[in-house]
Formats: structure tokens, sequence, C-alpha cells
């Protein structure tokens, strides 16, 4: 019996009769011979953690757009706080805590330079429109490993479109990320607020905090044990409903004091007026794209629009910067 034989017994054994077993998974697209030490889902979370479109997560805009201070979030920390909040919870229902990792992982990696304005531009210029969720999935089914992709299982897939609040995904484990990337980000944004001067905790109204609590660390412990307590031994990961209620408040808060806030951000309209000029700068020059994404206009199909999608999605802030100077900001004269 092979390592991984022994850990998929090991999940059979202990994991709860609602978690997703790793021999159980739908499958990838293209079949694979099975590794002797991984089960799939670990598999799949190694692909994700070593491509790079993950790694370009660290220069990404989470709220604060190019923010001059070392603790702000970036994507790439945002990330990794879904995850961790994501594998408490599954570790304490007894859940499938790789495919919850793999998930959260993978679940932004189609994510734009500067956050939600970039999305909004790409998804306004685009005839197709633009959705992070649905590009994520493009990045590890098209584009990474020079357009072969990284060939994941179906859960993961499914989870990583799903994540977004109008998503149903079809695993408990799915559910999860779900749920933990609303923990993270309405916690972690107010963090980031109140560094940024954008808020005072005591601005948070007491309806919220009376339920939640008034630090991050005891909101976060809130609405993880509230989870937790209320989905163990059940088929569907959900909060109780006042712990539900507060924290939609709160985020419906956050909407109106920091998201939507000309203090944080006044400086999106330039990210988003530089996202449209290169869209359409590229559009009129697809010669200066890079091969590779020339090459899937032929192998895949897929249409001058969505190609020049895809690669300023996948740009982190400073090289959309970059470029933009390159195209239309004037270099001093050299002799």
């Amino acid at each position: 019996m092979t390592i991984r034989e022994q850990l998929e017994r090991r999940e059979i054994e202990y994991l709860s009769p609602y978690a997703t077993l790793s021999k159980d998974s739908r499958g990838r697209k293209k079949e694979e011979e099975e590794c002797d030490i991984r089960p799939v889902f670990q598999r799949d979370r190694d692909r994700i953690l070593h491509c790079k479109a993950f790694r370009r997560l660290k220069q990404k805009t989470q709220v604060f757009l190019l923010p001059k201070g070392d603790h702000y979030r970036t994507r790439l920390t945002h990330t990794l706080e879904v995850s961790q909040n994501a594998r408490t919870v599954a570790k304490a229902l007894r859940l499938n805590e790789d495919l919850v990792e793999a998930i959260a992982l993978g679940h932004d990696l189609g994510h734009t330079p500067f956050g939600h304005a970039g999305e909004r531009a790409l998804n306004d210029v685009n005839p197709d429109g633009f959705r992070h969720n649905e590009q994520s999935v493009r990045v590890v089914e098209c584009l990474e490993k020079q357009g072969e992709g990284l060939n994941l299982t179906w859960e993961v897939l499914d989870g990583i479109r799903n994540h977004k609040s109008s998503g149903s995904p079809h695993t408990l484990e799915g559910q999860i990320v779900q749920l933990s990337d609303k923990i993270a980000y309405i916690n972690h944004d107010i963090d980031d607020a109140v560094r940024g001067g954008i808020l005072k905790e005591e601005d948070i109204p007491a309806r919220y905090t009376d339920v939640l609590g008034n630090t991050t660390k005891v909101r976060l412990d809130t609405m993880i044990h509230n989870v937790i307590t209320n989905s163990m031994d059940q088929p569907k990961i959900s909060m109780s409903q006042e712990v539900r209620e507060a924290t939609l408040g709160l985020r419906r808060f956050m909407f109106e004091n920091v998201y939507q806030n000309p203090a944080a951000k006044g400086e999106e309209v330039k990210a988003i007026n530089m996202i449209t000029n290169l869209y359409e700068y590229y559009i009129r020059h697809m010669e200066l794209l890079p091969g590779q994404y020339l090459s899937m206009m032929d192998v895949n199909g897929a249409g001058g629009e969505q190609i020049v999608c895809d690669y300023i999605a996948g740009m982190t802030d400073t090289y959309a910067v970059k470029k933009f100077e390159e195209f239309f900001v004037p270099e001093s004269w050299k002799i």
C-alpha cells in the first residue's frame, strides 16, 4: 500500500460523512497517473502554490492601491488569511482540509491589478464582461504552464468558480471557503482602514460590535466559532441567524464607509482609466502581446478581447503602471 493509499484510508476512517474524500474525486479533465505520496487535492494545493499567478498576488491590491506602509494587506496576504480561516473550520468539522486549502489558495488567481476597480474596468470594456472568479478558473485551466493549465480536479475548480456570494459550491469544503473569504476581508479590511485613518474602531455601530466584538481578534473568534458550532454534523456550512445578520450588516457598513469612501478610493478613477487605456491600446496593437498569448488564439480559439483581458488581468499593480508609462508617458530626451 502506497503512502497516498494510506492517507486515503485515513480519510475514510476519520473524516465526517459529509466530507469530500480524495478517492471519490470526480477527477481531472486529463487523466494522470496517481502520485504515490499525495492524494489528489494535496497535489492541486501544491500546483497552485507553485504557479506564477500565485506569486504575482503579492503585488496586487486588496483594498488600498499601492499602499506605502508595509503592513497593509495585498491580494496574497488576503488569500493566506482566507486559507487559514478555512483550514481551521475544516479541521474542526472533520472535512477535507487539503481540498479547502487548494480552493482557498486558488480563489483569487484571476484577480486584476488594482482590486475590484480593475475588475470593473475590464468588465466595462470587454464585450463578454469580466468576472474574477471565472478568470481564476481560466488561469488554472488555460493560462498557467505556457497554456497547458494545472489540470486540477473538478472539486477544486468548482470551489474556485463558486467562491463569490452568488455562487453555489457543490462541496462543504467549497462552502467553507466561500464564507471564510467574507470573514477574512471584512475583518482585515477594518484593520487596514483603522491603520489608514479611514475608520476608528468606535465608528462601527454597536448593533454589530455587541454581537461580534470590539476588536478584529474577537470578531474573527466569534465568527469562526459560530460557523463551527452551527455547522457541526450538518450537510451545510452556515452561521447562526444573529451572527449572520451582524456580519452582513458589518459588510454593508464597510461598503458605505470604506469600499466607497472617496478618501480611500479617490485614486481608483485613475486606476480604472489606466486599465481601460491599456485594454484599448493592446486591442489596437495585438502584436505587442507576448507570444504565449498570441498562440492561444490559434490553439484554443480565444478571441482578441479575451486574450487582452488575460494579459492585463495577470499584471501586478506595478507592472500595469510600468506598461502604462511606457505607452502613454513621454520620456525625457536622451542624447
